[in-house]
């Protein structure tokens, strides 16, 4: 039987809750995994190090993507898999990943489904899967932390984002791929790691796969509040850049 250990934001809860899933992982045959509850995700990190130093071979994580987030930084490059059990607000990774918010199907995908290895990023020296901001994002996401996501859900976004609309912008100067992309003022800066987006329109999903070496980054000079309708306003993809620039030069080849 594959070592196995559950790491839950506490505070979090989707389905039957915590006790549920005790239940279906006994169901499955593992009656007593190494378990170990956090009352903050920000104290993650550390139980995860302790369950690898354990030997854990599996690490069922429970929360939103803020403890997922923190769990991938400190398990990034060990042979442990990691299981999204997506308890959040916005379960972005999991959503992208196609992980439903269904205990039972959740952790038959952690058990039984496919194991892939994900690309990450690194923003001032943490991993992420997701997504990393600076500017207005960044600002709407800390405030809509805590209590206020627990009290309006994911409305707490749109809550604590119409208090940054009138942000004052910053200069900002981006190069992807060593070469010069933006300069100039912004409000927001992005920089992604999967194609979908919580509250993002059709024209504003990414296509990018966390399986594949792809990413996007967006700046968004939002002067005024309706800039905030149009966001992205300058979105770049990378995805699979050398092989896409050979498309590109092949194309330009036929056309000359």
């Amino acid at each position: 039987m594959i070592k196995t250990a559950v790491i839950a934001h506490a505070a979090k809860s989707f389905g039957g809750g915590l006790p549920k899933l005790r239940s279906e992982l006994k169901r499955r045959g593992i009656a007593d995994p190494l378990w170990i509850e956090v009352p903050k995700s920000r104290y993650a990190p550390k139980q995860v190090k302790r369950a690898l130093a354990k030997g854990t071979e599996l690490i069922f994580v429970w929360g939103g993507d803020g403890t997922v987030q923190r769990c991938i930084d400190a398990a990034a490059g060990s042979d442990a898999a990691l299981a999204i059990l997506p308890a959040g607000t916005a379960n972005l990774l999991a959503t992208n990943l196609g992980i439903p918010r269904d205990i039972e199907q959740a952790v038959d995908i952690g058990l039984l489904g496919e194991r892939r290895k994900l690309d990450v990023g690194r923003f001032n020296g943490e991993k992420f899967a997701v997504m990393a901001g600076a500017g207005f994002d960044a600002s709407m996401i800390q405030q809509a932390d805590g209590s206020l996501k627990e009290r309006l859900g994911r409305v707490a976004y749109v809550w604590t984002g119409s208090q940054q609309l009138r942000a004052k912008p910053f200069k900002a100067k981006i190069e992807v791929d060593g070469a010069p992309w933006y300069t100039g003022a912004a409000s927001c800066i992005l920089v992604g790691n999967v194609g979908r987006l919580f509250g993002a329109s059709k024209s504003s999903r990414m296509h990018a796969r966390t399986t594949a070496a792809s990413s996007w980054a967006s700046s968004t000079p939002m002067a005024s509040p309706t800039g905030c309708a149009r966001w992205p306003v300058r979105p770049s993809v990378r995805r699979n850049a050398r092989r896409s620039c050979r498309r590109r030069r092949r194309r330009e080849s036929r056309s000359s």
